[in-house]
C-alpha cells in the first residue's frame, strides 16, 4: 500500500513534470525555456513595470536567475529595460508589445490547461483543491524554514 508521503511526493512530481513539458511547448515558439513562462505572466501583472527585486519575490527566484532570465527575453525582443542601464536592480522591466502578445498567448494556452486538467472536478472540489494545495505551500515553506520538528 502506498503511503500518503508517497501519494503526495509522487503528484506533486508529475504535476510538475507534465506543466513543465506543456509551458516548454508553448514557449519553444518564443526561443524560451519553460521556466521563462512565469516571468512573462508576472510581468504581464505589472504592465506599468516592475523591479527585479520585486520579480525576485514574486516568482520566488534569487537574483542570478533573474538577472540571466531578463537578458534572454530582452535579447529576444519581449522585455525592455527602463531606467539606469548601469545597474539591474535600479529602473523598470517592462514587457514590450511582442512580449504582451506573448503573455498573452501564453495566459491563454496555460488558463486552458488547467481547465482541461481540472475538468473531472466539481468547482467545490476544485476550490478545496486550490485551498488545500495553499496550505500545503504555506506549510511547507515554514517547515523549510525553521526545519522539521524533533
Amino acid at each position: 500500500m502506498v503511503d500518503r508521503f508517497e501519494k503526495f511526493s509522487l503528484a506533486i512530481s508529475e504535476i510538475s513534470k507534465y506543466w513543465h513539458k506543456l509551458a516548454a511547448e508553448e514557449m519553444e515558439k518564443y526561443g524560451l525555456r519553460s521556466t521563462h513562462s512565469i516571468y512573462i505572466l508576472t510581468m504581464a501583472k505589472y504592465p506599468q513595470g516592475i523591479t527585479a527585486p520585486q520579480i525576485c519575490e514574486y516568482c520566488n527566484k534569487d537574483k542570478a536567475d533573474v538577472s540571466r532570465m531578463m537578458a534572454i527575453m530582452e535579447e529576444k525582443g519581449l522585455v525592455k529595460k527602463e531606467g539606469t542601464n548601469q545597474n539591474l536592480y535600479r529602473g523598470v522591466f517592462k514587457l514590450t508589445d511582442t512580449g504582451k502578445k506573448a503573455a498573452e498567448h501564453v495566459h491563454q494556452r496555460a488558463s486552458l490547461a488547467v481547465e482541461l486538467a481540472g475538468k473531472d472536478l466539481t468547482e467545490e472540489k476544485r476550490n478545496i483543491f486550490y485551498e488545500a494545495l495553499e496550505s500545503i505551500v504555506f506549510n511547507l515553506r515554514e517547515l523549510s524554514k525553521k526545519g522539521i520538528p524533533e
